[in-house]
Protein backbone atom coordinates (compact mmCIF):
# COMPACT_ATOMS: atom_id res chain seq x y z
CA UNK A 1 0.00 0.00 0.00
CA UNK A 2 1.31 3.42 -0.96
CA UNK A 3 2.19 5.91 1.76
CA UNK A 4 0.03 9.05 2.20
CA UNK A 5 2.98 11.15 1.01
CA UNK A 6 3.18 9.15 -2.23
CA UNK A 7 -0.59 9.38 -2.66
CA UNK A 8 -0.37 13.13 -2.16
CA UNK A 9 2.54 13.45 -4.58
CA UNK A 10 0.78 11.27 -7.15
CA UNK A 11 -2.44 13.28 -6.89
CA UNK A 12 -0.50 16.55 -7.09
CA UNK A 13 1.15 15.35 -10.32
CA UNK A 14 -2.14 14.15 -11.79
CA UNK A 15 -3.87 17.44 -10.95
CA UNK A 16 -0.96 19.43 -12.37
CA UNK A 17 -1.33 17.46 -15.60
CA UNK A 18 -5.08 18.08 -15.64
CA UNK A 19 -4.46 21.81 -15.26
CA UNK A 20 -2.30 21.60 -18.38
CA UNK A 21 -5.12 19.73 -20.16
CA UNK A 22 -2.99 16.60 -20.51
CA UNK A 23 -5.30 13.80 -21.61
CA UNK A 24 -3.26 11.12 -19.83
CA UNK A 25 -3.69 12.92 -16.50
CA UNK A 26 -7.39 13.52 -17.13
CA UNK A 27 -7.84 9.83 -17.96
CA UNK A 28 -5.96 8.84 -14.78
CA UNK A 29 -8.12 11.09 -12.58
CA UNK A 30 -11.25 9.79 -14.30
CA UNK A 31 -10.25 6.17 -13.69
CA UNK A 32 -9.33 6.84 -10.04
CA UNK A 33 -12.71 8.40 -9.21
CA UNK A 34 -15.07 6.87 -11.78
CA UNK A 35 -16.65 4.26 -9.48
CA UNK A 36 -17.03 6.79 -6.68
CA UNK A 37 -18.66 9.32 -9.02
CA UNK A 38 -21.01 6.70 -10.48
CA UNK A 39 -22.15 5.57 -7.02
CA UNK A 40 -23.10 9.18 -6.23
CA UNK A 41 -24.98 9.77 -9.49
CA UNK A 42 -26.84 6.45 -9.20
CA UNK A 43 -28.28 7.59 -5.86
CA UNK A 44 -30.07 10.41 -7.68
CA UNK A 45 -30.60 8.93 -11.13
CA UNK A 46 -31.93 5.39 -11.02
CA UNK A 47 -31.49 5.01 -14.78
CA UNK A 48 -27.92 3.85 -15.33
CA UNK A 49 -27.57 5.61 -18.69
CA UNK A 50 -28.63 8.92 -17.15
CA UNK A 51 -26.20 8.35 -14.27
CA UNK A 52 -23.36 7.61 -16.69
CA UNK A 53 -24.11 10.81 -18.60
CA UNK A 54 -24.11 12.74 -15.32
CA UNK A 55 -20.73 11.22 -14.41
CA UNK A 56 -19.27 12.33 -17.74
CA UNK A 57 -20.83 15.79 -17.42
CA UNK A 58 -19.48 16.00 -13.88
CA UNK A 59 -15.96 15.12 -14.96
CA UNK A 60 -16.15 17.76 -17.70
CA UNK A 61 -16.88 20.29 -14.93
CA UNK A 62 -14.03 18.89 -12.83
CA UNK A 63 -11.59 19.29 -15.73
CA UNK A 64 -12.86 22.80 -16.49
CA UNK A 65 -12.58 23.93 -12.86
CA UNK A 66 -9.49 21.97 -11.76
CA UNK A 67 -7.35 25.14 -11.95
CA UNK A 68 -9.36 26.50 -9.00
CA UNK A 69 -8.46 23.49 -6.85
CA UNK A 70 -5.28 24.64 -5.09
CA UNK A 71 -3.40 21.54 -3.93
CA UNK A 72 -1.30 23.64 -1.57
CA UNK A 73 -4.31 24.61 0.54
CA UNK A 74 -5.26 21.08 1.60
CA UNK A 75 -3.55 19.16 4.40
CA UNK A 76 -5.49 16.04 3.39
CA UNK A 77 -5.27 16.30 -0.39
CA UNK A 78 -6.95 12.94 -1.11
CA UNK A 79 -9.87 13.68 1.24
CA UNK A 80 -10.32 17.23 -0.03
CA UNK A 81 -10.22 16.12 -3.67
CA UNK A 82 -12.74 13.35 -2.97
CA UNK A 83 -15.02 15.87 -1.24
CA UNK A 84 -14.73 18.33 -4.11
CA UNK A 85 -15.50 15.66 -6.72
CA UNK A 86 -18.45 14.50 -4.60
CA UNK A 87 -19.86 18.02 -4.52
CA UNK A 88 -19.51 18.40 -8.30
CA UNK A 89 -21.19 15.04 -8.93
CA UNK A 90 -24.08 15.73 -6.53
CA UNK A 91 -24.74 19.10 -8.20
CA UNK A 92 -24.51 17.56 -11.67
CA UNK A 93 -26.88 14.71 -10.78
CA UNK A 94 -29.34 17.17 -9.20
CA UNK A 95 -29.20 19.39 -12.30
CA UNK A 96 -29.98 16.40 -14.50
CA UNK A 97 -32.76 15.26 -12.19
CA UNK A 98 -34.30 18.73 -12.13
CA UNK A 99 -34.19 18.98 -15.92
CA UNK A 100 -36.30 15.83 -16.20
CA UNK A 101 -39.83 17.22 -16.15
CA UNK A 102 -41.43 13.81 -15.62
CA UNK A 103 -40.79 13.92 -11.87
CA UNK A 104 -43.65 15.33 -9.85
CA UNK A 105 -43.10 16.25 -6.23
CA UNK A 106 -45.65 15.62 -3.52
CA UNK A 107 -47.80 18.74 -3.17
CA UNK A 108 -47.09 21.04 -0.23
CA UNK A 109 -48.26 19.34 2.91
CA UNK A 110 -46.78 21.52 5.63
CA UNK A 111 -49.15 19.87 8.10
CA UNK A 112 -47.73 16.41 7.39
CA UNK A 113 -44.41 17.00 9.13
CA UNK A 114 -46.07 18.99 11.88
CA UNK A 115 -48.72 16.42 12.67
CA UNK A 116 -46.24 13.55 12.70
CA UNK A 117 -43.22 14.74 14.67
CA UNK A 118 -40.00 12.81 14.23
CA UNK A 119 -39.48 10.64 17.30
CA UNK A 120 -35.76 10.59 16.62
CA UNK A 121 -35.57 6.80 16.24
CA UNK A 122 -36.78 4.63 13.41
CA UNK A 123 -35.92 1.28 11.85
CA UNK A 124 -34.05 3.20 9.15
CA UNK A 125 -31.42 4.13 11.76
CA UNK A 126 -30.52 0.44 12.21
CA UNK A 127 -29.64 -0.11 8.53
CA UNK A 128 -26.12 -0.35 7.21
CA UNK A 129 -25.20 2.25 4.57
CA UNK A 130 -25.35 -0.41 1.83
CA UNK A 131 -28.80 -1.57 2.98
CA UNK A 132 -30.02 2.01 3.07
CA UNK A 133 -28.76 2.69 -0.48
CA UNK A 134 -30.47 -0.46 -1.71
CA UNK A 135 -33.78 0.68 -0.20
CA UNK A 136 -33.41 4.27 -1.42
CA UNK A 137 -33.19 2.92 -4.98
CA UNK A 138 -36.78 1.65 -4.57
CA UNK A 139 -38.19 5.11 -3.82
CA UNK A 140 -39.91 7.24 -6.44
CA UNK A 141 -37.50 9.72 -8.10
CA UNK A 142 -38.84 12.72 -6.17
CA UNK A 143 -38.69 10.98 -2.78
CA UNK A 144 -35.23 9.61 -3.59
CA UNK A 145 -33.88 13.03 -4.53
CA UNK A 146 -35.07 14.76 -1.36
CA UNK A 147 -34.04 11.87 0.91
CA UNK A 148 -30.56 11.74 -0.63
CA UNK A 149 -30.08 15.48 -0.38
CA UNK A 150 -31.31 15.79 3.21
CA UNK A 151 -30.18 12.56 4.89
CA UNK A 152 -27.05 11.58 2.99
CA UNK A 153 -25.66 14.79 1.52
CA UNK A 154 -26.65 17.09 4.40
CA UNK A 155 -28.64 19.76 2.58
CA UNK A 156 -31.20 21.83 4.52
CA UNK A 157 -34.82 21.99 3.36
CA UNK A 158 -34.19 25.56 2.23
CA UNK A 159 -31.24 24.44 0.09
CA UNK A 160 -33.23 21.52 -1.32
CA UNK A 161 -36.09 23.84 -2.21
CA UNK A 162 -33.71 26.17 -4.05
CA UNK A 163 -31.86 23.36 -5.86
CA UNK A 164 -35.00 21.53 -6.98
CA UNK A 165 -37.24 24.54 -7.58
CA UNK A 166 -39.83 23.48 -5.01
CA UNK A 167 -41.10 24.97 -1.75
CA UNK A 168 -39.67 24.19 1.68
CA UNK A 169 -43.00 22.57 2.53
CA UNK A 170 -42.77 20.27 -0.48
CA UNK A 171 -39.24 19.29 0.55
CA UNK A 172 -40.38 18.43 4.08
CA UNK A 173 -43.40 16.56 2.76
CA UNK A 174 -41.34 14.48 0.34
CA UNK A 175 -38.82 13.64 3.07
CA UNK A 176 -41.61 12.54 5.43
CA UNK A 177 -43.24 10.43 2.71
CA UNK A 178 -39.86 8.91 1.74
CA UNK A 179 -39.19 7.86 5.34
CA UNK A 180 -42.67 6.38 5.67
CA UNK A 181 -42.22 4.46 2.43
CA UNK A 182 -38.85 3.09 3.59
CA UNK A 183 -40.42 1.93 6.86
CA UNK A 184 -43.21 0.24 4.89
CA UNK A 185 -40.64 -1.55 2.73
CA UNK A 186 -38.80 -2.76 5.83
CA UNK A 187 -42.03 -4.02 7.40
CA UNK A 188 -43.20 -5.69 4.18
CA UNK A 189 -39.88 -7.51 3.80
CA UNK A 190 -39.80 -8.38 7.53
CA UNK A 191 -36.36 -6.80 7.71
CA UNK A 192 -34.40 -7.30 10.94
CA UNK A 193 -34.23 -3.52 11.46
CA UNK A 194 -38.03 -3.25 11.54
CA UNK A 195 -38.30 -6.25 13.88
CA UNK A 196 -35.95 -4.52 16.36
CA UNK A 197 -37.88 -1.27 16.02
CA UNK A 198 -41.27 -2.78 16.82
CA UNK A 199 -39.77 -4.62 19.73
Amino acid sequence: MASPELDSALLTNILAGCKKLEQASQRRLYMLYYSYALSICLRYLHDRDAALEAVNDGFMKVFQDVARFDTGLHADLAGSLRGWIRKVMVHTAIDRFRADSRHAFQADLDSVAGSHPDSGHSPIDALSFEELLHLIAKLTPAYRAVFNMYVIDGYTHEEIATQLGISVGASKSNLFKAREHLKTLLKKNKHHAYARYVG
